[in-house]
C-alpha cells in the first residue's frame, strides 16, 4: 500500500480544522493560515519521503505563500533541492531558514549535512559545531558523529576520535561511531580497544565491507583462524566487487 492516500487524508484533516461555521474564509484568520501552512508542509514532506520531489515543491510553495517566514517550509525546500542536485537553491533555502531562526538545531544539522555532501568540510564542521552546543537537542549524539565524520574528511584523526567518543557518551549503541573508533584504534596499533569497539559494533549492526575487512584483520591478529575464514567468506559472498574485498585478496 502506498502512502499517497494517507497524505491526502492528513492534508484534508488539517485543512478541515481551518473551517469554521458560517461563511468566514478560514484563510482570512491567523489560525486558519497557520493550520493550512502546516498542512501544506506536511504534505510536501510526505511527497519528499516518497521521493516525489517535483510534487513536494507544490505544497511547500503554497506554504511559503501563506507564510514567507516559515522556517519549516524553507528547510523542507532545502532538502528537496538537495535531493534534486540543485545546490545553490538548497543552500539558499537552508540559509533563509537559519536567518529566520538561528536556534533551530535540526535545520542547522541538516544544513551541515548538505555542506558535507558538497565537500564543503570547514563550513560543515562549523554548522555541526554550532548544533552541538544545543544541550537539549534530542539527536545530539548524531551531531557529534557528524563532527567526527567531517574531521576525518579534514584528516584530523585525533579530533575525529574525540567527537566519536563524545557521540558514544550520549548513545553507546551508535554503529558508525563504534566502527570508526575501531578503525582508528586499529590504525594506531591499539588492537585490544579496536576489538572491543568492533565487537560492540557487531552487536548493534549488520556487517558491511569495511567492518568485515577489519574483523578479518583483528581475527588474524588474535589468532582466531575460524573467525577470519568465516568473515572472509561473508566478504566474498556479500561484497565481491568492493575495494575491501580486493584488499582482502591481496593480504592472503
Amino acid at each position: 500500500m502506498t502512502l499517497r492516500p494517507a497524505l491526502f487524508l492528513l492534508f484534508a484533516a488539517l485543512l478541515a480544522g481551518c473551517v469554521s461555521s458560517g461563511n468566514v474564509d478560514p484563510l482570512k484568520t491567523e489560525k486558519g493560515r497557520t493550520e493550512a501552512r502546516d498542512a501544506y508542509i506536511q504534505l510536501g514532506l510526505g511527497y519528499l519521503r516518497q521521493g516525489e520531489t517535483g510534487k513536494a515543491k507544490v505544497p511547500l510553495k503554497k506554504a511559503l505563500e501563506l507564510d514567507p517566514s516559515s522556517v519549516d517550509a524553507h528547510a523542507a525546500l532545502g532538502l528537496v533541492f538537495q535531493v534534486e542536485l540543485e545546490p545553490q537553491l538548497a543552500d539558499q533555502h537552508f540559509r533563509r531558514a537559519l536567518s529566520i531562526d538561528p536556534r533551530d538545531t535540526r535545520v542547522r544539522n541538516n544544513y551541515g549535512s548538505f555542506l558535507f555532501e558538497q565537500g564543503r568540510y570547514p563550513e560543515a564542521l562549523e554548522q555541526f559545531r554550532l548544533a552541538s552546543e544545543d544541550n537539549l537537542y534530542s539527536e545530539r549524539s548524531w551531531v557529534f558523529e557528524n563532527l567526527g565524520m567531517t574531521a576525518l574528511k579534514m584528516n584530523d584523526r585525533e579530533q575525529a576520535r574525540q567527537y566519536f567518543e563524545r557521540a558514544l557518551r550520549l548513545n553507546r549503541r551508535q554503529p558508525r561511531s563504534l566502527l570508526e573508533l575501531a578503525l582508528l584504534a586499529y590504525e594506531r596499533g591499539e588492537y585490544v580497544p579496536a576489538r572491543s569497539y568492533y565487537e560492540r559494533f557487531s552487536e548493534v549492526s549488520e556487517q558491511n565491507s569495511r567492518s568485515l575487512l577489519l574483523g578479518i584483520r583483528l581475527a588474524k591478529i588474535f589468532d582466531d583462524r575460524d573467525k577470519a575464514a568465516s568473515l572472509g567468506l561473508q566478504l566474498k559472498r556479500l561484497y565481491p566487487g568492493t575495494p575491501e574485498y580486493q584488499q582482502y585478496l591481496s593480504e592472503q
